[in-house]
């Protein structure tokens, strides 16, 4: 691993834990915070988010000034290092603010638009999912590999929906999935469920938009244990668009594939 990668995977866990912990002190509070809307009712923020974004932004400026920075509630800036820090400091703000501890702070960096970092951190499970492009990928510091046995009639698949895509199509990829013998749940926190999918605990996951900050360690930390991702283009004016994601164990990817169609 190179000393540029080293020294930012451990402030990302270093990060990762901290805003862990001020967002899950905000959760803890929630029944005092100001909710908003932002696309529409289901869309929402919260001083929060924006806080706990603010103390990620900080650190990462104190220490990787150069650095590039995208996350969901400020926006992208730009950096000259070649590295690019992608964050959602709280996805599954729904579940946050409704009293479900299905949320998470999710944390990507970036190098030449391939993620080659990615921390997840579930405060209210007290579970820290972490990897490095080439050294694995850890669950509490756990090693992650996984099971090319599991497969979508005898493990779960993670769905995701939202308004961006017609209810049908969401539809269509449930009764897909039906029809093959596999079952699924939606939890509210995309991040969280890829996480699921690197720990064995999904097969797969699917959701037909998503955007980068919501999946990039995501797809590190699924790469990392063995599975599949799924191309998600990040190149230049791409990075703050969203697009399909997909991620699966090896012994689903085929019959996953079928069920969202992909080619």
């Amino acid at each position: 691993m190179s000393q540029e990668i080293a020294v930012r995977w451990k402030l990302a866990e270093k990060i990762a834990e901290e805003a862990g912990a001020l967002a899950l002190d905000y959760y803890n509070k929630r029944d005092s915070l100001v909710i908003e809307t932002k696309r529409d009712p289901q869309d929402v923020v919260s001083i929060a988010d924006r806080n706990v974004e603010k103390l990620i932004r900080e650190h990462v400026t104190k220490h990787f000034p150069e650095d590039g920075f995208l996350g969901e509630e400020f926006g992208l800036n730009e950096g000259s290092s070649g590295f690019t820090w992608v964050v959602d400091p709280i996805d599954g703000t729904s579940p946050f603010v409704n009293g479900m501890p299905n949320w998470c702070v999710s944390i990507a960096v970036l190098q030449d638009n391939d993620p080659v970092i990615g921390v997840i951190r579930a405060p209210c499970f007290d579970e820290t999912y972490s990897s490095a492009k080439g050294y694995g990928a850890s669950l509490n510091g756990k090693a992650l590999m996984l099971d090319t046995t599991r497969t979508v009639q005898n493990g779960v698949t993670g769905i995701g929906s939202n308004n961006y895509v017609p209810p049908q199509s969401v539809a269509r990829t449930i009764e897909n999935l039906l029809e093959l013998g596999g079952n699924f749940i939606r939890n509210g926190s995309g991040a969280l469920m890829l996480a699921y999918v690197a720990a064995g605990r999904l097969v797969g996951y699917y959701e037909p938009y998503m955007h980068a900050w919501d999946c990039m360690a995501g797809f590190n930390l699924v790469r990392e244990a063995g599975g599949y991702v799924h191309p998600f283009p990040v190149e230049g004016e791409l990075l703050k668009k969203g697009n399909k994601v997909f991620a699966a164990a090896p012994g689903a990817v085929a019959d996953l594939k079928k069920v969202a169609q992909l080619d």
